[in-house]
């Protein structure tokens, strides 16, 4: 390779980085030591939903290099939100002082610098932390996303996808751990004996491991992180009345001693936002960008189904206007396949005390283009606040590798007083809607027959609570299959009637707290109610389609098909729910 003088690897970034549209100002270019302030180093905010991996040893300077990035999102009107580890991002609430050295600073870089706070929302997972607790229902949470917390083995995790989907098929809402530990108790007990057979690949002796891993979990106080109101996902996506993006800080103070449950929690509220997002093509600017810290917690160990998951998400969650940038220490933390969707990479410095360290570093310089710097002389060299840069520019293709010396941001680099924060967490108006915890009726209360305790006032969009027959999703798509049945054959139909609710087993004889298995049913007699309204969205569209080409006498059949089929399919690539999606 021909070796290029100063000014032509001057020419090279000045070209690679002369952008048209809105940019992200990261810093600027180091040329042979020297720093270039008119060799501006930039991220296409149009680019920034193709994902991106920022990472670099520790102190290195990743956590100011996401706070300067979401410092100008923000300005740019885009939501962000950041997992704040340390507690370290909740300067961004307060405007920082400026000084000599700063100015000098940024004057090299040819940054026009001035103070600033930004309008920030500070949540706290399970509140644990300064924030707006952030919960989710064990049924949202779903079955994938939960043995990952429970660290289950695949065996264990199948088996647990089988005791989601006998809660879902008979109506037993698992909103918090203790509705799980009661369908469990139910399925190992002498009463569910039946319904735990009708499983097929369920096992006693498997479902008492999960039974006890979930007990291990409460006892080390998880309970408070699962339950309602269930945080929406929809908040993350606000902004402020002045135009600028929300900047979410979730906090985990604790995370020492529940990181897996931290990077857990994060996953789900991508897949949530994954499931109800519409899709959105390439916009000018991102709908959210997502920070995902402590990025390696997530792989260590994950299941094949685990896995499956996040590289589908990242794949396609692109489409609906969300960028992921995953922060970690070497590239090598990340799976191959999710490392190939980052298309904007900023690496900070490594270290390489120990073998181990050299051959993170070699694979490192791997994957960077072919580039004007030594690349591993310069990741073992560059300062804090340095990183080597490439990025995906606005014709899809990667701009030159430049060590670029990162602006400073305008907020405050550290945490925010304590009274700011209560300030602002108090002025929110999501305390209302998430600060109090609430406890409906669901399946440890259908099972046992206690009634739930008072813990304050329904949350908005509460379920209310089921009496008699309830003409759920469930046994109104059920009700027409037997209906379509006997049009066609002329003969009541042989389909199953809905399993009662364990409320109408009470009534019907069955003492308080005996849980029985669902009752065998029997064939039901022709219905005279009027016909329920037929099913729509893709599966009726697909039973359409077949109806069309089968003829007018299997129509009904199909669509009936295609009713069911959606019902299976309410659950995500995580396994995941939502009520919105039910």
């Amino acid at each position: 390779m021909v070796k290029k003088t100063p000014a032509e690897k001057l020419a090279t970034i000045k070209d690679g980085y002369t952008l048209e549209g809105a940019t992200i100002e990261l810093g600027a270019a180091i040329i042979d030591g020297q720093i270039h302030k008119e060799a501006q180093v930039r991220l296409p905010l149009a680019m920034m939903n193709r994902h991106g991996l920022v990472a670099g040893a520790t102190g290195t300077g990743k956590t100011v290099t996401l706070h300067m990035m979401a410092e100008q999102l923000s300005t740019a009107g885009v939501p962000v939100f950041l997992a704040d580890i340390k507690g370290d991002l909740s300067g961004l609430a307060t405007a920082a002082a400026g000084s000599e050295k700063l100015t000098a600073r940024t004057e090299a870089l040819g940054q026009n610098w001035s103070s600033s706070a930004f309008p920030v929302e500070f949540l706290a997972l399970g509140g644990d932390g300064n924030g707006i607790p952030v919960r989710a229902t064990v049924t949202s949470f779903g079955p994938i996303l939960l043995s990952r917390v429970m660290e289950l083995n695949d065996t264990q995790e199948s088996s647990l996808q089988l005791v989601f989907h006998f809660a879902d098929k008979n109506n037993l809402e698992l909103i918090d751990l203790k509705d799980l530990r009661a369908v469990i108790s139910f399925l190992t007990s002498a009463e569910g004996k039946e319904a735990l057979a009708e499983l097929g690949g369920l096992s006693k002796a498997t479902a008492g491991v999960i039974l006890r891993e979930l007990v291990n979990l409460e006892a080390q106080g998880l309970e408070k992180f699962f339950g309602e109101p269930e945080f929406d996902t929809a908040e993350l996506l606000r902004t402020a009345p002045d135009g600028r993006g929300v900047i979410s800080c979730l906090e985990l103070p604790t995370l020492q001693t529940k990181p897996m449950l931290f990077s857990t929690f994060l996953m789900w509220l991508l897949a949530d936002l994954f499931e109800d997002l519409p899709e959105a093509g390439d916009l000018e600017k991102p709908k959210l960008v997502f920070f995902l810290d402590e990025a390696h917690l997530l792989f260590n160990g994950a299941s094949k189904a685990f896995l499956s998951a996040i590289t589908t998400t990242v794949r396609l969650i692109r489409s609906k206007g969300v960028g992921i940038f995953f922060v970690t220490q070497t590239p090598k933390d990340v799976p191959a396949d999710v490392l190939g969707q980052l298309a904007n990479r900023i690496q900070h410095a490594l270290r390489a005390f120990t073998p181990e360290d050299a051959k993170a570093l070699k694979a490192t310089v791997s994957t960077f283009p072919v580039s004007d710097y030594d690349l591993e002389e310069t990741l073992t060299s560059a300062g804090i606040g340095e990183a080597v840069i490439t990025v995906m520019n606005e014709k899809g293709a990667p701009t030159p590798v430049a060590l670029t010396r990162l602006r400073a941001p305008q907020s405050v680099m550290g945490p925010s007083e304590q009274t700011t924060m209560e300030k602002t967490i108090a002025a929110s108006e999501l305390l209302a809607k998430y600060g109090t915890a609430v406890d409906n009726i669901s399946a440890y209360e259908k099972l046992t027959g206690k009634g739930a305790p008072t813990t304050g006032a329904p949350a908005p969009g509460a379920p209310t609570v089921p009496t008699g027959q309830a003409q759920t999703p469930g046994n109104t798509i059920d009700a027409e299959a037997r209906r379509i049945e006997e049009e066609i054959l002329g003969r009541p139909s042989s389909r199953p009637l809905p399993a009662p609710l364990p409320e109408q087993q009470v009534e019907s004889g069955n003492p308080a707290g005996s849980p029985q298995p669902p009752a065998k049913r029997t064939p039901a007699q022709p219905p005279t109610q009027a016909r329920p309204q037929q099913g729509g969205g893709v599966a009726g569209d697909i039973a359409d389609a077949l109806g069309g080409a089968l003829g007018g006498g299997l129509k009904s059949m199909v669509r009936s098909m295609g009713t069911q089929l959606g019902r299976e399919l309410l659950r995500g690539v995580f396994g995941t729910s939502s009520r919105r999606r039910r």
